[in-house]
Order: structure tokens, then C-alpha cells, then sequence
């Protein structure tokens, strides 16, 4: 690495990313690559890039490539937000005047090589200014942040997730110019199983044709994939993957989604992580993001009760505290859509209620592993298979860590998890959002700029849902009636 480039300029890199760096240059030459991806996750949880020649990747490797910042401005529909063309960007920040180009600086400890196209690599990457300064909204700064947090209190993060989807055949993908907008229109499918046999080795082997091209691919990518299960609903699946400390979760967890859409996609099928399609039949799906701490010095599990007799050590309990108390606040990072908070609804395996159980499915959290179990764990119910895995990871950190720090009282467990007794988590993204945008909590944890930033998006969605678009049960309620 020469001393002038960005990365020693800047002094960006460990020294287990130095030597990644030289092991990724020779894996490529190795693998006869011809073209890479370079990819940031956005704060919609997609990721975003350019692809690069090999020719120009060293370069790149060690000094960033542009992209341009109003990526980091707009919503799910690529709709932009914020006035860029205005001194500061609306933000008073004269890196996004303009248009103006920020840096993806490839992490190599991420790199591998895609299976499903030729002689492709990967990589993601973390976003900084030309100055060297890290992206304020860059999402997976603020989940290493949340690690540090962790790790000065002698904590590592252990996570595992069951990520649910539905997948499709499409039947016309619907592009012709017409079709074309912003957003467009949403292809013509149908399922590949009737549903409603959870878990039968039938509806798994009627979904098995594209599972397998999936799991192979996901194995081959190196992400740790676990199970693939036929779920309740028409052509609904989840796959679970290894419990992972640190990153390497989050990372994982947005690889294996923008790789199950392209892979599916390339064979003529649709995967969509939307949480309640607009389908006939349609399951909700969602995102449960099972959690404990370790021990950073020992690795040894932080929850794990020393008497046998307690669900949770005295920490995991103002963990699990620390989670309850800020649940409302929470919820945005987890439940990021309109859609979303269709799911919860009661006595339907999705939580309602701002709770916790022993090993109760429709408790908001699940304690699982038996008293003294070393695989004693929280497995946190709330969450829609599309939300950005850094803040569904990092928010969930900082209010357990709050938990403890404060040592938070633990409620007692519920076997009623439906009951109208206990407090209600928000029911629409509008309660969401205003839940987040007053918590104490996240403005000191992110800063009151990501906190204001990330609302205002969520914001802007909303409104635009609420002033442009005319639903089905407007139509119903208004078109004959009045």
C-alpha cells in the first residue's frame, strides 16, 4: 500500500485489512476476475455501486471511488428528498452541495467471488468525504460504532436471523414504457405452492426447484446459510443463517437479500421482502434477529444464568429490560415501511404488544434456551424482512446496552402475549416515525443530524403515500357512497 493513497493518508484500515487488502489482489488474479462490484448499503438497506475493472480496482482498493451523494437523499422510490441544488444540501454541509461525489472505500475482509456470474467479485464498502471524514449517514458506520460501544464495556454482539421472503414466477415482468416510472409497475406473478402446510416436505419440494439453485449459490458466496423452510404462506420461505458475532451478521444479512433478488431474477423468478404483498392469500413475513452478548476477552455467552433457576444472567436481564423500555422508539429502525406495520396483528405468530415471553411466539420478545443453557439467547420478533440490517443491529444494541448501564428493571415474563392489558407497540409508520424522531436515546447514540436525517425520509414517504396515492379502500369507501 503506497503511503500516499486515501487509506494511509487517513490511517482507515487495521492491519487485518491491510493484509486482506493483498490477499484480495492475489485471489483475483488467481480467479482470472474480470470485473468488480463495489457497494455500499444505503439507508434503505440496498446496496448500491459501480462495477469496476479489474485494471482500475488496485487503484480503487486503496483510494475510494466516487458515487455520487444524493444516493444518500432519497427514498425507497429514488425519489429525491432533500434540495441538493441548494448551498449545503439541506444540510448545511458543503460536501453535498451540488451533487458532489463521496468515497467508497472497499473493505477487503468483505470481498468473494459471485457464483452466478462470470468472473465477478464483490465487495462492500464503507463511505467517507474526500477529506477523509466518515459519511455521517452511512449505516454501517453507526452499527461499528455501536460494536465500539459494546466492546469498551467488554461486550461482543453475537446475532443470528431468520429472514422470511416470498418467491414468484413471474409471468410478464411488465416492461414495456408504460410500465416505466418511478416507481414502476410491479410485475405479474404467481406462486409456486398453494401454501398453508407449514413446514410439509410436499410444499418444500414444490418450492425445491429454485431453493436449490439458491442454496447453492448462498454456500458457494460464503455466507452461512443454516435451513431453508416452506413457511405458511403461498410460496412464502425463510432461510436461517449461523450465528455470527460483530459485523460480519449485518453484512451477511444484506449480501444474502441482494443475492437471493438476483439470483431468483436471473431464473425467471421474483424473491420480494416486502412484508405483506398485496396478493390474494399473502402471509406477512418478518425478520426475527435472535441476539446475546459475549464475553469480548472469552467469548463465553454474558446471558447465561449462574443459577440454573433464572431465564437470563442479571445483564441479560437489563438487556431484555433495556429492549422493552425502548421499544416504541425502536420500531422505525426495525419496521421501516408503510407496509410493515400491516404484520402486527394479534394471534398471528407477529407480536403486538410491547412484552416478553419465555420461549412465546407471539411475545415481541422471545427468550429462548432453557435456564443455564450456554445457547441462552433474546430472539426479537418485531422486525420486516426488508428493514436496513445496520439499524435494526445497532439500534438494538444501543437499547440493550441502556439497559444495562441503567440496570433497567425486567418486567415479568406473559403468557398472554394478545391481551389488551399490555402496552401496544405502534400501529402505522406515522406513530413510528414520531416515536423515533423524540427518542433521548438515538439522538445521543446517532446524533441529532442521522436522527433528523433518517425521520424526514421516512417522513417524505409517508406524505407522498398520503397526498398521491388513492387506495382500495378510499374507492370502497367514498366512489358510490358519496
Amino acid at each position: 500500500m503506497a503511503s500516499d493513497s486515501f487509506v494511509a493518508r487517513h490511517g482507515l484500515w487495521s492491519e487485518a485489512q491491510a493484509t486482506a487488502a493483498g490477499e484480495v489482489l492475489k485471489q483475483i488474479r488467481e480467479a482470472d476476475l474480470t470485473t468488480i462490484r463495489v457497494s455500499f448499503c444505503d439507508q434503505h438497506g440496498v446496496l448500491r455501486g459501480k462495477t469496476i475493472t479489474v485494471r482500475a480496482f488496485e487503484e480503487i482498493l486503496y483510494n475510494g471511488c466516487g458515487i455520487t451523494t444524493t444516493l444518500l437523499l432519497k427514498d425507497v422510490a429514488h425519489k429525491t428528498v432533500y434540495p441538493v441544488w441548494e448551498s449545503g444540501g439541506g444540510f448545511d454541509r458543503a460536501e453535498l452541495t451540488g451533487a458532489s461525489d463521496f468515497l467508497m472505500l472497499p473493505d477487503p475482509a468483505t470481498f468473494r467471488v459471485l457464483p452466478w456470474v462470470e468472473k465477478t467479485g464483490w465487495v462492500l464498502s464503507d463511505c467517507y468525504f474526500p477529506d477523509g471524514t466518515p459519511v455521517p449517514f452511512s449505516t454501517r458506520s453507526l452499527y461499528q460504532s455501536a460494536l465500539s460501544r459494546l466492546q469498551e464495556q467488554g461486550y461482543a454482539f453475537l446475532s443470528g436471523m431468520e429472514l422470511e421472503c416470498n418467491l414468484y414466477r413471474i409471468n410478464d415482468a411488465r416492461l414495456t414504457h408504460a410500465d416505466c416510472g418511478q416507481p414502476g409497475t410491479p410485475p405479474l406473478v404467481s406462486p409456486l405452492a398453494h401454501g398453508f402446510q407449514y413446514l410439509t416436505e410436499t410444499r418444500f419440494d414444490e418450492l425445491e426447484p429454485i431453493l436449490e439453485i439458491l442454496r447453492r449459490d448462498l454456500l458457494a458466496l460464503g455466507l452461512p446459510l443454516r435451513t431453508l423452510e416452506a413457511e405458511f404462506g403461498p410460496s412464502q420461505v425463510e432461510l436461517t443463517f449461523d450465528p455470527e458475532a460483530g459485523l460480519a451478521g449485518a453484512d451477511h444479512a444484506v449480501l444474502a437479500r441482494s443475492a437471493i433478488k438476483q439470483i431468483a431474477r436471473r431464473h425467471g423468478y421474483l424473491a420480494t421482502f416486502m412484508c405483506r404483498p398485496a396478493l390474494a392469500n399473502a402471509f406477512s413475513s418478518g425478520w426475527h434477529l435472535h441476539q446475546s452478548l459475549l464475553d469480548a476477552k472469552t467469548g463465553a455467552n454474558r446471558f447465561v444464568s449462574a443459577d440454573g433457576q433464572a431465564p437470563l444472567s442479571p445483564e441479560g436481564g437489563h438487556y431484555l429490560a433495556g429492549l422493552l423500555a425502548h421499544a416504541k422508539e425502536a420500531c422505525l429502525p426495525a419496521t421501516p415501511t408503510l407496509n410493515g406495520y400491516k404484520r402486527y396483528r394479534p394471534f398471528t405468530l407477529a407480536p403486538n404488544h410491547i412484552v416478553w415471553g419465555r420461549d412465546n411466539r407471539g411475545a415481541m420478545l422471545r427468550v429462548v434456551g432453557l435456564p443455564g443453557s450456554a445457547s441462552t439467547h433474546i430472539e426479537n420478533r418485531v422486525g420486516e424482512p426488508a428493514a436496513n440490517p445496520y439499524l435494526y443491529f445497532a439500534a438494538q444494541v444501543l437499547c440493550g446496552l441502556d439497559g444495562i448501564e441503567k440496570q433497567t428493571p425486567l418486567p415479568e415474563a406473559v403468557d398472554t402475549p394478545y391481551s389488551d392489558r399490555w402496552e401496544r407497540l405502534p400501529r402505522n409508520l406515522y406513530e413510528a416515525i414520531g416515536h423515533f424522531r423524540t427518542s433521548a436515546l438515538f439522538r445521543a447514540g446517532w446524533g441529532d443530524a442521522f436522527v433528523d436525517y433518517y425521520a424526514t425520509l421516512k417522513e417524505f414517504e409517508l406524505n407522498r403515500f398520503l397526498s398521491e396515492e388513492v387506495t382500495d379502500w378510499e374507492q370502497r369507501e367514498y366512489f358510490e357512497n358519496l
